[in-house]
């Protein structure tokens, strides 16, 4: 079904409205704002600009600390999606406020980890409480961050040998 288009504008938040402006403005079309809602502002960035682009939510915006990391496997676009949630504690004015920074690297379809090509840059020296978000991102997904200073197992066995197990196409035995 496509979808069909609103009958009139909607009006955005304005403070929602100005975050995405103030991102529009320092990044132009090396991102989208995928949407603005209350509370919400949804950015998609290509990998290469990730990390710049979080720098700047964090110098410029006042946002001090990633609240979650996800993973988003699509096989059918041969990608993983990473999702960064973006929140900050030291900015009363934001205290309701997220950031949803979202990337996506090439999707190996035969991932070993640290050599495959599922690799994005970390965002662990810009905002430290990604460490384990990430380490589980890899682990679950097999997506390499370049850079994090501890890319080893967190929950699965060091010597697990299988596709990464939230991947779709990840087989659980017996089924």
């Amino acid at each position: 079904p496509v979808a069909k288009p609103v009958a009139k504008p909607v009006e955005l938040p304005a403070f929602e409205k100005n975050i995405s402006d103030k991102i529009v403005e320092k990044f132009g079309d090396k991102i989208v704002v995928s949407f603005v809602k209350e509370n919400r502002v949804g950015i998609n960035v290509d990998k290469e600009n990730v990390h710049d682009v979080a720098k700047f939510i964090r110098d410029e915006l006042n946002y001090d600390h990633v609240e979650s990391v996800s993973g988003v496997d699509y096989p059918q676009d041969k990608e993983i999606e990473v999702v960064y949630h973006i929140g900050s504690y030291s900015d009363p004015s934001l205290a309701s406020q997220l950031i949803v920074l979202a990337t996506r690297a090439v999707r190996e379809e035969n991932p070993i980890p640290g050599k495959d090509a599922t690799k994005l840059p970390t965002l662990r020296d810009i905002f430290y409480s990604v460490e384990f978000h990430e380490r589980e991102v890899f682990e679950m997904f097999g997506v390499y961050f370049t850079g994090h200073p501890d890319n080893r197992r967190l929950l699965l066995p060091e010597d697990w040998a299988d596709l990464p197990p939230l991947r779709k196409d990840f087989a659980i035995k017996g089924r």
